[in-house]
């Protein structure tokens, strides 16, 4: 019976035994080092 596999929790897992996923590099830069902000007002001329 389907219900019978969930009146018993699995084994503990110790942290010591966990991997971490998340990568902590940092990203690179998605503006490539430009300012969106000086790229508009040139762009549409807001001066």
């Amino acid at each position: 019976m389907a219900s019978d596999r969930f009146k018993k929790l699995p084994k503990p897992i110790r942290l010591e035994d966990t991997v971490a996923e998340v990568d902590t590099r940092p990203v690179p830069d998605p503006d490539g080092g430009r300012n969106p902000n000086t790229d508009f007002v040139i762009r549409y001329g807001l001066v």
